[in-house]
């Protein structure tokens, strides 16, 4: 499993910005080995994270590769005030599963005991 984190802090969003990043989102939907997202506030250092989650490796390719997510990078500054992208391989994940989460597909015989 393979996750890409997007971490920014908020400029002011147009509705370029809204139409762009409702492009991308569909589209990472769609690719291969999709399996979910989850996002994250920060009120107290304006910070924002969105997490895309895959099977593989495939799907996160594709979408960095996407025209719509080639363009926003170039014209990211219009809009943020910085960003960090983290990709990550998931080793593992566990839980007492009372709310569903995109890593619960990695089978138990898979997480390392913490």
């Amino acid at each position: 499993m393979y996750s890409a984190t997007f971490i920014f802090i908020k400029k002011q969003f147009d509705d370029a910005f809204h139409a762009l990043d409702q492009q991308i989102a569909d589209f990472a939907r769609t690719t291969p080995g999709y399996l979910g997202e989850e996002s994250w506030d920060n009120p107290a250092n304006g910070q924002i994270a969105n997490t895309y989650y895959w099977a593989d490796r495939s799907g996160l390719d594709a979408l960095m590769h996407h025209p719509a997510h080639l363009k926003a990078k170039t014209e990211q500054a219009k809009w943020l005030n910085g960003y960090q992208v983290i990709i990550s391989q998931v080793l593992g994940a566990y839980g007492d599963n009372a709310f569903p989460h995109p890593t619960q597909r990695i089978p138990a015989s898979h997480t390392p005991a913490l």
